[in-house]
């Protein structure tokens, strides 16, 4: 059984700009002071959280997915994250999970945030999607995901849900107990990382940052003023927890149409 090494990244996102958040992001991740394997950042890093994406959309393999797959070769650790992407001229909210070896997964947010009018310039993704790394089922999902447990339940026993977000300070205490209600009703490790600041909108993100075990408990957590956490996820732990406490065997067996 593995333990994750884990990095939560929780910058003050600089608007449309992706190279200066690229280098915003790359000069904290060049202080680590010990090997990490994973590198969670936020939701639409490169850009913060825009409905104008045809200003600065890329492609699946531009400029910020390329850097994604330097830091991973150069941290020997995968990448994800978010970025707003255009695609046979359309857009996409789509997720990246670049492992070091230079192979990516990818998800498409499946609930467009409608009170922002995501829904309207963003194409929603079609499926969730459970995928493998260094022996760990891992689940992403992108923010307002969170909100909707029947998509996040774990059929296919996924060890980890990955959530990364723009998620604003007005809810944000929503934000801190979906989180754990996820881990503890899937049985599994929850990470979830915000971002911090204020973006053109003039919406606030106080970050919030976090894991939580399969019990709910917090592993690790960021404060508004912490760029990097580190927290260590231990995959036998969770065995035992789920072996002791075999509460998946009796969930309600359903499918999502």
């Amino acid at each position: 059984m593995q333990t994750l090494h884990t990095v939560l990244v929780q910058p003050n996102t600089i608007w449309h700009d992706p190279i200066a958040n690229q280098k915003l992001i790359a000069e904290h991740l060049n202080q680590l002071q010990k090997s990490v394997q994973l590198i969670v950042l936020p939701e639409t890093w490169a850009t913060g959280f825009t409905m104008t994406p045809d200003q600065v959309a890329e492609t699946s393999d531009g400029p910020s997915v390329r850097w994604m797959l330097q830091q991973a070769k150069k941290h020997n650790a995968a990448v994800c994250g978010s970025l707003a992407i255009q695609e046979n001229q359309k857009f996409y909210n789509r997720f990246f999970f670049v492992h070091p070896d230079g192979h990516i997964n990818t998800y498409d947010k499946y609930h467009p945030y409608t009170p922002s009018g995501e829904a309207r310039v963003y194409v929603a993704g079609t499926k969730a999607i459970t995928f493998e790394y260094l022996g760990w089922n891992i689940r992403p999902i992108i923010c307002y995901d969170l909100r909707f447990p029947v998509f996040c339940r774990s059929n296919d026993d996924y060890d980890l849900l990955i959530c990364v977000a723009n998620w604003p300070a007005a809810r944000i205490q929503a934000w801190d107990t979906l989180l754990r209600a996820r881990a503890i009703e899937n049985m599994a490790y929850s990470i979830g990382v915000n971002r911090i600041g204020r973006d053109a909108y003039r919406l606030d993100y106080p970050g919030h940052s976090a894991a939580y075990n399969a019990l709910g408990d917090c592993e690790g957590t960021t404060n508004k003023n912490q760029f990097l956490t580190h927290v260590v996820l231990d995959q036998s732990k969770l065995v035992t927890t789920r072996e002791k406490l075999p509460f998946l065997e009796d969930r309600d067996a359903f499918t999502l149409e």
